[in-house]
């Protein structure tokens, strides 16, 4: 099983930073490749691209709570709650009904 983790290509847990605009002032976001992809692939999957997408869930956590204490951290359980619901999502269809 450490394979599957020892063997991650490093590329994929090296930080990168990025700079974009929310709510008006410009930000700098420092995550994982890893996490860059797959915030990626959410925003394919919902038409977006990666910033608008960062841009609508800062504005979402915001509403709903009102403060952000650390906004990466945020993004990142984000990217793990998105894999978990897509797992589930699989092993629900894949289930094959049991003959009575």
């Amino acid at each position: 099983m450490c394979e599957l983790y020892v063997k991650a290509d490093p590329i994929l847990y090296e930080s990168r930073s990025r700079s974009l605009r929310i709510r008006g002032v410009v930000t700098t976001l420092r995550l994982e490749n890893q996490f860059w992809d797959i915030l990626r692939e959410i925003a394919e999957v919902d038409g977006m691209t990666t910033n608008q997408l960062i841009t609508k869930l800062y504005d979402e956590v915001m509403d709903y709570r009102g403060e952000v204490v650390n906004f990466a951290s945020f993004l990142r359980v984000s990217c793990t709650r998105y894999l978990a619901q897509r797992r589930d999502n699989i092993v629900e269809l894949n289930r094959v009904p049991r003959s009575a």
